[in-house]
C-alpha cells in the first residue's frame, strides 16, 4: 500500500497534487510520502512483536536525512555500508547505539569514526578486518561490539546482481568456518563478539530462501553457545522485496516474514535485527518527470522524457521494471499504444521502458514512475552534468524540498583550473 492515488483525475502525494509540486521545483523530482514511510517501518515492528527487536532501515536504500529523520524519530535503527552513511545517520539524530555497520571494506578511519560516534555493533565480514578493527579498538582503549557476517551458502533466487549469500559471493565468512573464526574473535583485544549477522540478498519474492538460511544460522548460534561465546542477538538481515508491477503476484508480507523468524530463531532467546530497506522505502516514493517529445520511429514510437538513466538507473543496470503512469488520469476505456520509453541520455541504454502501453501523451505532460523511492536518488549521478534530482518530502497536505537541485555553477565550481594551464 502506498498514499500516491488519484483524486479527481490528478495523482496526489498524500494530499498534494503532485503538479503543484512539479510547478514548484520543475521536473523531474523524487517525492517521498512520509504516511506510507512510516506505516511500512511499523508494519516490521508489528511483525516481530513480543520477540525482542530492533528494525534497522537500510541507509543505502534512501539516505536523505529527512527520510531517516522520520523513521529514526519512529525508534528505527540504521544499517550503514560507509562512514558517510553513519554521518547521515548521526545528523538525523539516530544514536551510534542504533546503528549498525555493515559492509565488506569498512577502512580503519571508518572504524575510528564510528567507535568515536558510538556504534551498536560492527558486521564483521573477514578476518583481516576483524584483526583491523581489534587493532583500532584496543588502540583506542574500548571495545567493538561485532557479529560475524556468516554466508550460508543459500541461492536468494533474486536477480545475480542483488544476490550475497551464495559461496561464489564477496560477502561473509562461509559458515563452515564460522567457529573457527569466532574463536580467534575472542580471544583478540577490543573485541566483544556478541552476534550472528547473515544477510542472503535483496528484492527476495519468497520465503524459503530466509527459512534456509535462518536455520542454518540457529544451528550454528547453538554451536557457538556450546563453544562459550554469549551470542545475544541475531542479525538477519533485509532483503523481502515489493510489487513493482499492479499485478495479483506478491511478495510475502512482513507479518509473514515475521512469523518464519519466530518459527526458526524465535525459540533462541536471541534480540532480533532486521535491516529492511526497499520495502520500507521503495513504494514511498515516486520519480516524476515531464514529456519532452513524443517521436515517431520506424515502426516504434518514443515518449522522450526529461529524466533519464543518471537519475534512475535500476532499468538499465538490472533490467527492472517500474510501472509508469501519467499524471492526469486517462478517462475509462481510453485507447492506450506502446511506447519505448526512453530519456535524454546519449546512450542507447538509457531506456525505461520497451513497448510499454500508455494512454495519448504530449509534450509537457507528467508521468510518474511508481516505487521509486529505494534505490532511486541514492543511485543517481550527474552523467552528461546533468544535476541531481531534487527530493521532495510530503506529509498530508504540506510538502518541502528535502534536497535543492544544484545549480549548473554550484557544479561547474566544485572544478579547478589548475593554474599552470
Amino acid at each position: 500500500m502506498d498514499h500516491f492515488l488519484y483524486r479527481s483525475g490528478i495523482l496526489h502525494a498524500e494530499d498534494v497534487a503532485i503538479p503543484e509540486i512539479a510547478a514548484a521545483v520543475g521536473t523531474p523530482f523524487y517525492v517521498y510520502s512520509t504516511a506510507t514511510l512510516e506505516r511500512h517501518y511499523r508494519l516490521f515492528t508489528e511483525a516481530l512483536d513480543p520477540l525482542p527487536h530492533l528494525v534497522c532501515f537500510a541507509v543505502k536504500s534512501n539516505s536523505n536525512v529527512a527520510v531517516l529523520k522520520v523513521l529514526g524519530d519512529l525508534g528505527a535503527g540504521m544499517d550503514v555500508v560507509s562512514g558517510g552513511e553513519y554521518l547521515r545517520a548521526k545528523a538525523a539524530g539516530v544514536p551510534g547505539g542504533r546503528i549498525v555497520f555493515s559492509g565488506v571494506g569498512k577502512t580503519k578511519a571508518e572504524m575510528r569514526l564510528a567507535l568515536e560516534g558510538g556504534i551498536r555493533q560492527f558486521n564483521v565480514e573477514s578476518e583481516p578486518e576483524l584483526l583491523a578493527l581489534s587493532e583500532i579498538a584496543a588502540g583506542m582503549g574500548v571495545v567493538a561490539p561485532i557479529a560475524l557476517r556468516v554466508n550460508p551458502d543459500v541461492d536468494a533466487k533474486t536477480h545475480e546482481k542483488i544476490a550475497t549469500g551464495k559461496s561464489e559471493n564477496k560477502f561473509g565468512i562461509p559458515i563452515a568456518k564460522a567457529r573457527e573464526v569466532y574463536a580467534l574473535a575472542a580471544r583478540l583485544p577490543g573485541i566483544d563478539v556478541c552476534a550472528v549477522d547473515v544477510h542472503i540478498g535483496s528484492q527476495l519474492t519468497d520465503l524459503a530462501p530466509f527459512e534456509q538460511a535462518y536455520l542454518k544460522v540457529a544451528d550454528l548460534t547453538r554451536a557457538l553457545r556450546a563453544d562459550g561465546h554469549d551470542i545475544r542477538r541475531l542479525d538477519l538481515g533485509g532483503g523481502l522485496g515489493i510489487p513493482y508491477t499492479r499485478s495479483n503476484e506478491a511478495p510475502p508480507l512482513p507479518v509473514e516474514y515475521g512469523a518464519l523468524i519466530k518459527r526458526t530463531v524465535g525459540d533462541l532467546g536471541c534480540e532480533i535485527e532486521i535491516e529492511p530497506g526497499r520495502l520500507i522505502s521503495g513504494n514511498a516514493g515516486l520519480l516524476v518527470s515531464g514529456v519532452i517529445y513524443v517521436k515517431a520511429g520506424e515502426g516504434r514510437d518514443f515518449l522522450i522524457l526529461d529524466a533519464a538513466m543518471n537519475d534512475l538507473v535500476r532499468p538499465s543496470m538490472y533490467g527492472a521494471h517500474h510501472d509508469i503512469v501519467p499524471v492526469v488520469e486517462p478517462a475509462a476505456g481510453a485507447a492506450a499504444q506502446p511506447f519505448d520509453v526512453v530519456g535524454p541520455v546519449c546512450e542507447t541504454g538509457d531506456t525505461f521502458a520497451k513497448a510499454r502501453h500508455l494512454p495519448a501523451l504530449a509534450a509537457g505532460d507528467l508521468v510518474a514512475f511508481r516505487s521509486a523511492g529505494a534505490y532511486g536518488a541514492v543511485m543517481a549521478s550527474e552523467y552528461n552534468t546533468r544535476p541531481l534530482v531534487p527530493e521532495v518530502l510530503v506529509r498530508g497536505d504540506h510538502f518541502a524540498v528535502i534536497r535543492a537541485r544544484p545549480t549548473f555553477d554550484e557544479i561547474l565550481n566544485r572544478d579547478t583550473i589548475p593554474e599552470w594551464l
